[in-house]
């Protein structure tokens, strides 16, 4: 599949909308209070504008982007009429059902965590891969697939290359304590076989004392 291929899966609007700055004052009614741009037209495709614009897109297919902890999202009834948003996950939001545009990285998962984004790791429920269109439209690029399958085999390779070194290090720490061992033995002297000085003195028993007999005394006055 080539690049061309690649644009053709998606609406032409999906990645300029994707790009967009919302929420900015429009430069056509700077002095009305509805001068946040948050709509987009998807015939028209010319940028972000205000409620006030709307005259101008008349019989076009406007949606209007809303804003979650300063992120934006678009509510589901609105996009999955010109949007294939399977696989994205959804949330409630202000009583609505609605879907990020863009990514939302999550620096730690949480704990107990089983599914994240295939993209930037954000905590999805079980039954989705993607926590946004941004992140849907670059996890099933082929680009993105070969990637994912060349760090697959890489982390595998590092796996088996460091099982590999583990066990050359251990049988190599082994065989130098086997060394070490053989060296301290040699080293340690032994104990030297007796000798016959020793095995007479080892074998000699204390006799009964003798005195010398009186006459062997000399007296002199």
């Amino acid at each position: 599949m080539g690049p061309d291929e690649e644009d053709n899966r998606w609406p032409p609007w999906l990645k300029p909308l994707l790009r967009e700055s919302f929420f900015v004052q429009c430069k056509l009614h700077p002095d009305s209070h509805k001068s946040e741009c948050n709509m987009y037209c998807l015939d028209c495709m010319n940028g972000a504008f205000c409620s006030l614009c709307l005259d101008y897109h008349k019989d076009h297919r406007a949606i209007q982007i809303r804003r979650s902890s300063y992120h934006d999202v678009i509510r589901v009834s609105e996009i999955q009429k010109v949007l294939d948003i399977s696989g994205v996950q959804t949330y409630v939001i202000n009583s609505a059902r609605v879907v990020f545009l863009n990514e939302r990285p999550q620096p730690r998962p949480g704990k107990g965590v089983t599914n994240t984004c295939e993209v930037c790791d954000r905590s999805l429920l079980d039954s989705f891969r993607f926590c946004s269109l941004g992140c849907k439209i670059v996890g099933t690029s082929r680009n993105f697939q070969k990637t994912k399958n060349r760090l697959a085999m890489g982390s595998d390779s590092e796996d088996s290359y460091s099982s590999s070194i583990h066990g050359k290090l251990k049988n190599r720490d082994f065989s130098s304590n086997n060394n070490n061992n053989n060296k301290m033995q040699s080293f340690s002297p032994s104990t030297p076989p007796p000798t016959a000085v020793s095995h007479r003195i080892s074998k000699r028993r204390k006799g009964i004392p003798h005195r010398a007999p009186m006459g062997g005394l000399l007296i002199e006055f």
